[in-house]
């Protein structure tokens, strides 16, 4: 299809497989499909958009939302209730608490909404959730269509293989279909088709051929790539716009770009800062200390919690005893006691990293104490990433 090739760009191979999978809305298609593949290598963006141009009837669902049975077979069942229904949304809100239950429901559902005769395809991305949910879950859904003795499809979207998923029970085989990373030359016909308007295809196509000659060693991720593409894009426009080089000036952009890009490496995959905020540290007017602070980041990745962990221990440690209660107690009352970090294994890892260091001795009563060893700019830039303002907190900037 013609349509098709200018909006699914280099899956030429698996779109074939999955139109010949499909057929016509009335021909029985395959009971279960399963396609795997790395992230952004366009799982989802191929089956949707097959979906929605060979005008299907399907439902798509995240595994991630949908947490437990109740809601995933709850959001199958109304999605599908909603499909080519006229009453905009005012259609009664099904329940469903079991797997039988949705077996039941399922059939009804296609019998009311006319589609017992033509294929639906039910679509389970991140499905390797699934696996956390009871035990009938999986092979439930590999044997839908016999189970309702209806036309129906379920395919499976997961970053994992197949093997990981069939039960030591044995199960309906899925037909599996495996979407392989993209080359850089893959990359680099995607990411140019899109060109912004106001500057030519050759000149976009350059700028993406500089952007994945400096990023590619270190990510191959699409949407990744394609956040790069577009927050960079502008600074490497800036020497056309302002006059001082053409499009074709290529020496002269180059040496525009590198260090930008440079500093672009740093906040590859970590999103510590939103497109926004790198803007403005690349003003000429930029606290220096931010992108310092947030270059050593770069090599620690922490999670959520442990951030904040790491910010309070620096607050203690810089900070007199004496002014916890002006900056964290709305009412001065008693303070009682609490078991946070008592435990020695809840920081270890902080510990192995160097981030904090112990002080004292491990056979203390009260429990060991440890020291923030951190410097200004790293706290400041990890206390960015969870939007905290350290600087209210701490007693030296008074």
């Amino acid at each position: 299809m013609p349509h098709l090739e200018n909006t699914v760009l280099c899956r030429e191979s698996q779109v074939s497989t999955l139109q010949s999978l499909f057929g016509e809305r009335h021909h029985f298609s395959f009971p279960s499909i399963f396609i795997y593949g790395h992230t952004a290598s366009g799982k989802t963006y191929v089956t949707q958009t097959l979906l929605k141009t060979l005008e299907l009837p399907h439902v798509f669902v995240n595994c991630v939302e949908c947490f437990t049975l109740r809601l995933l077979l709850e959001q199958i069942l109304n999605k599908l209730n909603h499909l080519s229904s006229s009453e905009d949304g005012c259609s009664t809100q099904i329940t469903c608490d079991t797997f039988n239950d949705f077996v039941r429901l399922f059939k009804q559902v296609t019998k009311a909404k006319n589609l017992k005769d033509q294929t639906v395809y039910i679509v389970l991305d991140k499905a390797e959730y699934l696996r956390d949910m009871e035990v009938n879950v999986l092979p439930g859904f590999l044997r839908l269509q016999e189970l309702c003795d209806r036309n129906v499809t379920v395919i499976f979207l997961s970053e994992i293989i197949w093997e990981k998923f069939r039960p030591s029970t044995g199960c309906f085989e899925p037909f599996v279909l495996y979407f392989p990373d993209y080359s850089i030359g893959n990359l680099q016909k995607i990411l140019s088709h899109d060109h912004p308007p106001e500057y030519s295809a050759d000149f976009y196509a350059a700028y993406i051929n500089i952007l994945l000659g400096v990023f590619y060693t270190v990510c191959r991720d699409l949407k990744e790539l394609s956040h790069l593409a577009v927050l960079n894009f502008p600074k490497y426009c800036e020497p056309v716009v302002k006059g001082e080089a053409s499009e074709r000036d290529t020496r002269k952009l180059w040496r525009n770009i590198e260090p930008h890009l440079k500093k672009a490496m740093q906040t590859v995959y970590l999103r510590e800062i939103s497109s926004s905020q790198w803007e403005e540290l690349q003003k000429d007017d930029a606290d220096p200390g931010q992108l310092e602070g947030l270059s050593t980041y770069t090599h620690v990745e922490l999670p959520y919690y442990s951030k904040f962990i790491l910010i309070a221990a620096y607050l203690a440690s810089y900070n007199p005893a004496r002014t916890d209660k002006r900056f964290f107690l709305k009412h001065h009352g008693k303070i009682k006691k609490t078991n946070f970090l008592k435990k020695h294994e809840k920081i270890t890892s902080l510990v192995t990293l160097q981030l904090l260091t112990l002080v004292g001795h491990d056979d203390q009563l009260d429990g060991p104490k440890y020291k923030c060893t951190v410097s200004l700019d790293f706290i400041r830039a990890i206390a960015r990433t969870v939007n905290f303002d350290i600087i209210k907190y701490l007693y030296d900037f008074l």
